[in-house]
């Protein structure tokens, strides 16, 4: 086990180069010492006894791919246990992160729980798609198994279109070749709800309104085009810099308890969860559990508070934890 020490900095393992300097900006108004740990580029040492960091917090991003950094997210898994082994708190661990990456285990979680999603089969190859789609009802979405920002979501209208894409060999399964075929559902009042968690608990909800033009949130997509393959590429937590309608809410209770339900369950420290009210029946339906939060675009304006200083908070409150664990085992 490693040897705690005040002296060590937090290691912020990331990779998008933009997201997070909210967060850089707070660990550096707070003289908190920190080191930025580039998960696009990355090695390790597998045998050490000791880690560098007082903590590691793990931001790194499933839509990485998209950047040309898809072997991190890979990578990410072996670092990750390696921390745990050496006994340092990392902040969304190995649970966490599997679960981030893998929208099947989402679906399996959800069940466990007794939540609702969207009817959804799971295909290994593209072949399967047209035998997954016939037991579901048109419109449709394809999702890739490792997605993010909205990336890797295809919609059908109609069998047709699908079976055309397939023989076409247009439909690409994603970096691990596994995907959702899911029931496009319609969210009641044109707009999913995103709700954020920290530690464990509800920190705010954003309702983001759909534009009713070839728009995707997940399988909350509006398209025009029948046929047309139309991807998803937009991330959720960017809606106000794109215009796109966003305004504060707080969801029913029973729905917050859901979801404190949920990232209790996935080991999530800090993340969202999206859902949607289905328009033809109002039932609550949830379709991804995000373990990477980078929180909404012009948050004072639009939630209230700044999250960032929340979870720098939160960082705080978890040091100290280690520290009193720290001083309790060697006073004893």
């Amino acid at each position: 086990m490693s040897t705690y020490s005040s002296e060590k900095p937090i290691g912020i393992y990331y990779e998008h180069p933009e997201w997070f300097k909210p967060l850089f900006a707070e660990l550096d108004r707070r003289g908190i010492a920190y080191e930025k740990i580039d998960a696009a580029h990355h090695m390790f040492d597998p045998s050490e006894e000791e880690s560098r960091y007082s903590l590691v917090v793990n931001r790194m991003s499933s839509s990485a791919y998209l950047r040309d950094h898809g072997q991190g997210i890979f990578h990410t898994a072996g670092f990750m246990t390696h921390l745990e082994r050496l006994g340092v708190r990392v902040i969304n661990g190995t649970v966490a992160s599997s679960i981030e990456t893998n929208k099947a285990r989402q679906l399996s979680l959800l069940t466990q729980l007794g939540l609702k999603y969207p009817k959804s089969r799971v295909v290994n190859h593209v072949s399967r798609i047209p035998d997954a789609a016939a037991e579901l009802q048109f419109p449709l979405v394809v999702k890739v198994n490792i997605g993010g920002s909205g990336a890797g979501i295809i919609r059908f209208d109609t069998p047709e279109g699908l079976q055309q894409a397939v023989e076409a060999g247009s439909i690409d399964l994603g970096i691990d070749q596994t995907a959702l075929v899911q029931e496009f559902v319609a969210p009641r009042g044109g707009h999913i709800t995103r709700v954020e968690t920290l530690d464990g608990k509800f920190l705010y909800a954003m309702k983001v309104f759909t534009t009713g033009e070839s728009f995707n949130l997940c399988p909350a997509e509006i398209c025009q085009i029948p046929d047309e393959i139309t991807e998803g590429d937009f991330c959720l937590t960017e809606a106000p810099k794109k215009g796109i309608q966003v305004e504060a809410t707080t969801p029913p209770a029973e729905v917050i308890e859901a979801v404190e339900r949920l990232v209790a369950a996935a080991k999530i420290d800090v993340g969202g969860i999206e859902y949607l009210v289905d328009d033809r029946n109002g039932d609550v339906l949830f379709y991804d559990i995000n373990a990477l939060s980078n929180f909404v675009a012009d948050a004072v304006n639009v939630v209230g508070f700044d999250p960032y200083a929340r979870f720098v908070d939160y960082l705080e409150q978890e040091l100290a934890k280690k520290s009193e664990s720290q001083l309790a085992t060697q006073e004893a």
